[in-house]
């Protein structure tokens, strides 16, 4: 084997102040269902994709200040079909932005937000990348 097979990301994991909260968080505005609880408590949340986010107890290390460039896991991205209407909701929800509209790294539009534990999320548009054989900007 030259390579190893992967068949892509299996989940990221969020560590959250109240577990049962920002798994709500993350299913009433993005669609995740709750997926299997574990007693710990940890919720695995699935996507309508089928991907896995992990929502799991904090422990008691201090929070540091962090950016988009600080090193380690940034950000939880999360693809939208039309960023427009996604921002248009998500501001019915009362969402803490990060920042306005911006051009995505390798094409799209973005925008950063935050959910109730401080964690950045972003939603992305990239029109063009679900569609095979259309190549990255710049490629």
């Amino acid at each position: 084997m030259n390579t190893l097979k992967i068949t892509g990301v299996d989940h990221p994991a969020v560590a959250a102040e109240d577990v049962e909260q920002l798994a709500g968080w993350y299913c009433d505005l993005f669609g995740y269902e709750r997926w299997f609880h574990h007693p710990k408590p940890v919720w695995m949340l699935r996507a309508p994709d089928g991907t896995l986010l992990e929502v799991m107890p904090r422990d008691e290390t201090a929070r540091p200040t962090r950016t988009t460039w600080t090193p380690g896991w940034s950000h939880l991205a999360l693809r939208v079909p039309n960023l427009d209407e996604a921002v248009a909701w998500l501001d019915t929800k009362g969402v803490s932005w990060g920042g306005e509209v911006i051009e995505a790294i390798g094409g799209g539009r973005v925008r950063t937000l935050y959910d109730p534990d401080g964690n950045m999320v972003q939603i992305v548009e990239r029109p063009g990348v679900e569609q095979p054989g259309v190549e990255r900007p710049g490629s």
